[in-house]
């Protein structure tokens, strides 16, 4: 590892465990990163009021999305668990503002999710780059069907598709040895997927249920038009 990293990080078993210093140079960190998303707000649009209510939504959504994978409906033994809809609400962003401010929004939350979490057992960094950054990361891919009819609920379900390509490479690549022996010798090859769709295909499918019940998709196209004050393209559902 290099000698920065070494700073942050304590061997322990193995593996890399995050030292007190860690945590404050993350949450530096992730101010850098709402900085960032300022300026590139700034630059997609101008009108001030506009860009204060942007920035306000996704910090509100980045909020509900943190506070709520606290709230876990079923947690399975080596990580991964089925929350209260973080997923859907980093996904929001992106379906708002488009893929720029959806990326930028999801990469803030894998920085926090990699704080909540994943600092207190690090194997290596690709580790932590699948794991977290890009598997948290990739829920802004959302953001591309932005302007789309039915963009919601088809850029959520890619984007949960997508963190769970890099969680089951990570699966491949780092935790094959903590297979359990009662998993079927024969189907190994599928255990990363099964073990990582799991709880996110269960999260994304209670998800789907609440998103099609008809008050909450008026409350959506409510939300949606008061936080784009209806200037974009296309529909919102």
């Amino acid at each position: 590892m290099f000698p920065f990293l070494l700073s942050i990080f304590k061997e322990q078993d193995g593996a890399f465990v995050l030292q007190q210093s860690g945590y404050v140079i993350f949450s530096i960190i992730i101010l850098l990163l709402i900085v960032i998303a300022a300026s590139i707000m700034t630059r997609e649009d101008k009108e001030n009021d506009m860009r204060t209510v942007r920035l306000t939504v996704s910090a509100i959504s980045l909020a509900l999305a943190f506070v709520t994978s606290f709230f876990k409906l079923f947690e399975l033994p080596l990580g991964g668990s089925i929350t209260l809809f973080s997923m859907f609400f980093v996904c929001f962003i992106g379906y708002l503002y488009g893929p720029v401010t959806g990326l930028t929004a999801a990469f803030a939350y894998s920085i926090l999710q990699f704080l909540q979490s994943g600092g207190s057992y690090v194997l290596s960094i690709p580790q932590v780059l699948l794991d977290y950054i890009f598997a948290f990361t990739a829920l802004g891919i959302a953001g591309f069907w932005y302007k789309k009819k039915h963009g919601l609920l088809i850029g959520y379900i890619v984007a949960c598709i997508a963190r769970g390509v890099f969680a089951s490479l990570a699966g491949y690549l780092f935790w094959m040895d903590y297979m359990p022996e009662s998993f079927p010798k024969n189907l190994a090859f599928l255990y990363p997927l099964a073990y990582n769709y799991l709880y996110i295909g269960v999260e994304m499918a209670l998800t789907i249920v609440v998103l099609l019940l008809p008050p909450v998709r008026k409350a959506i196209r409510m939300i949606a038009y008061e936080a784009t004050q209806n200037r974009r393209g296309g529909k919102t559902e």
